[in-house]
């Protein structure tokens, strides 16, 4: 089976699938660069991964710091036992952003690999 005749960023031959018809597999091939460049572009326009890590810590934080309240007689128990509830609320919220998150990626890598498999077999869809 052919090889993509691209040189990947480290300097080494790709082991891409040539596009029918052509030398260069999707990533590497220069008439697709503008769906490379629209389709990257998207990823700096989310959050980053790193973003609900920071969110974790600010509560872990603030937790710390209303036990602290708590235990030094400054902070009501039961106002530390609602800001405590409305935290873990909160906290809950990030994972479920992190999970619709990282479905959307999903969905994003699956449909670039099948737009790319679709050009590589020349538009053909067996399905249809």
């Amino acid at each position: 089976m052919a090889k993509c005749s691209g040189i990947t960023q480290v300097g080494t031959a790709c082991k891409g699938i040539p596009i029918e018809g052509s030398q260069w597999c999707h990533a590497h091939h220069p008439d697709r660069s503008d769906d490379r460049r629209r389709h990257g572009s998207r990823g700096g326009k989310r959050g980053g991964r790193g973003r609900p890590q920071v969110e974790v810590n600010a509560v872990k934080t603030q937790l710390q710091e209303l036990v602290d309240g708590v235990l030094a007689g400054k902070v009501e128990r039961a106002d530390a036992a609602v800001v405590g509830q409305l935290l873990g609320t909160y906290i809950r919220a990030v994972g479920a952003e992190l999970k619709v998150r990282e479905q959307l990626e999903v969905v994003e890598r699956l449909e670039t690999l099948e737009e790319g498999l679709r050009a590589q077999r020349g538009g053909y869809n067996r399905e249809a």
